[in-house]
């Protein structure tokens, strides 16, 4: 059986963010949506052991830097045997990517299967966007 490792909520894991990379955003004076979604997150719930299964998906407008996919995805992976509660590890995405990228906004949306017959949805955001029309 495989040990599962508690994860610090409210610590960031140097670990998990040295995974991150960035690369330049070639038009930072546009607001523009990102967004990436990956299908097959998966973690471990700490209470029970039992793996969590959902769907994460990151939208932002950039400022100077942008994620890198691959890196993401690694970074992502590193849950995999993390005991760790949904609204953990959606907040601590956000605040991961947050630090890395300093976009203008972003949201992390968390969408987690059915277990015990209650489904959950957890969104954690960064930033406000002004209203371009005003000055």
């Amino acid at each position: 059986m495989q040990t599962m490792k508690k994860f610090n909520p409210a610590k960031t894991n140097s670990a998990k963010i040295n995974l991150l990379e960035a690369f330049d955003n070639s038009f930072p004076q546009r607001n523009y949506l990102i967004i990436h979604r990956a299908n097959e997150f998966t973690s471990v719930c700490p209470k029970t052991g039992q793996p969590d299964f959902g769907v994460i998906t990151i939208s932002y407008i950039a400022n100077k830097r942008c994620v890198e996919l691959k890196s993401l995805k690694f970074y992502l992976q590193s849950f995999r045997n993390e005991g760790i509660f949904y609204e953990n590890v959606t907040n601590r995405i956000l605040d991961d990517l947050v630090g890395l990228l300093k976009p203008k906004w972003m949201e992390v949306k968390g969408e987690f299967s059915v277990r015990g017959g209650v489904n959950s949805t957890v969104i954690a955001r960064h930033g406000r966007i002004k209203n371009e029309n005003t000055r």
